[in-house]
């Protein structure tokens, strides 16, 4: 049986072997077309392709600065490109942060960042250039971290009840120092003040260094310090600690109680350091980061430097987990805001 070629008007007939030459052009054609649609797709196969922009919003050499370049240098290794700090300080953090989220989603600007420009600022500030919920996208909350409560080692004060007594006969008298208004130390100060009725004079600082050497000094009654701060000044005599200002004991000083422990119910500051990316990064990307950091941060090196000689807690959780605690700190610092009624200055 011999098989006929169709004429059609305006269109050459094609022989059989023809056709199949015409099938495979058409098959190349598709695979092209194809590659060319996954090349403008937002998270490819092979990010990232470039260094990645690692944005920390405060000066070299604190601790997320600190954070942030361990970790930095890990992930490097895990995804094979170099991810670059820069310190982009000011405006509380805000400056750097804002940086991060006009930023193309494309994986490429990071932001690691801390409690405040995310969960503390936007109640404390009349506005904020970004909302830390829609605007971000997180990766992984990294840490977590707390405050102890220490005075002088000549202190008369002898625990945390009697600081409150001596709060409660004399007004204003009793003081406290902080790195500044809205951070930790300061906020866990205005918590116990609401929590018993005490009015605490605050003075506000530059840093933690400059208060705890005021507190070391006698010019202040006490200070929430960082823990990683504290310790060395509690080993060696300079200080009394006497009690961790989070849910749980601090590894460090296992033998300080939180202040849940000491009658204080729900008292809880602590704050984290976590990585985020703009809103509308690829959730394959975000994917990848998450990956990344999680094995960054739980290398025992790592976990040596930051929870061992800096008295963090690894936290290494997923997106939604870091989402969550995003909502619960802008809800628990919202209200103890507006309870003790602080003010940006």
């Amino acid at each position: 049986m011999h098989s006929s070629l169709v004429s059609v008007p305006g269109i050459p007939r094609t022989p059989p072997g023809g056709r199949r030459a015409a099938a495979r052009r058409l098959a190349a054609l598709l695979a092209l077309a194809g590659a060319s649609l996954l090349a403008g797709a937002p998270a490819r196969a092979d990010y990232p392709e470039r260094p990645i922009r690692l944005i920390v919003p405060y000066v070299a050499g604190g601790a997320a600065d600190i954070t942030a370049r361990v970790v930095a240098q890990k992930m490097s290794m895990d995804l094979g490109v170099a991810l670059v700090v820069e310190n982009k300080p000011g405006a509380n953090g805000m400056i750097g942060t804002d940086m991060v989220v006009k930023a193309a989603p494309d994986g490429y600007t990071l932001l690691l960042d801390a409690s405040g420009p995310l969960v503390v600022n936007p109640s404390l500030y009349k506005s904020t250039p970004y909302d830390p919920l829609k605007d971000l996208a997180p990766i992984s909350q990294l840490t977590s971290y707390q405050y102890v409560l220490v005075v002088p080692a000549k202190s008369p004060i002898r625990g945390v009840d009697e600081l409150v007594r001596e709060a409660k006969a004399h007004p204003g008298q009793v003081t406290y120092g902080s790195a500044g208004i809205g951070s930790g130390g300061h906020l866990a100060g205005e918590l116990l003040g609401v929590m018993t009725g005490t009015k605490l004079t605050h003075a506000p600082y530059k840093g933690n260094a400059q208060a705890l050497t005021d507190v070391l000094g006698g010019q202040l009654t006490f200070t929430f310090d960082t823990v990683v701060t504290s310790v060395p000044h509690i080993r060696g005599g300079r200080l009394r600690g006497y009690a961790v200002s989070g849910p749980k004991r601090a590894g460090v000083l296992p033998d300080l109680p939180t202040m849940e422990e000491l009658g204080y119910k729900d008292f809880n500051v602590t704050q984290f350091q976590g990585l985020l990316a703009p809103a509308g990064t690829d959730p394959r990307i975000i994917a990848r980061l998450h990956d990344a950091a999680v094995k960054a941060v739980r290398m025992p090196d790592v976990v040596h430097k930051l929870e061992t000689e800096g008295g963090n807690d690894i936290v290494a959780g997923t997106p939604e987990a870091f989402a969550q605690t995003l909502r619960d700190d802008l809800e628990r610092f919202r209200k103890l805001i507006q309870q003790a009624g602080v003010t940006a200055q």
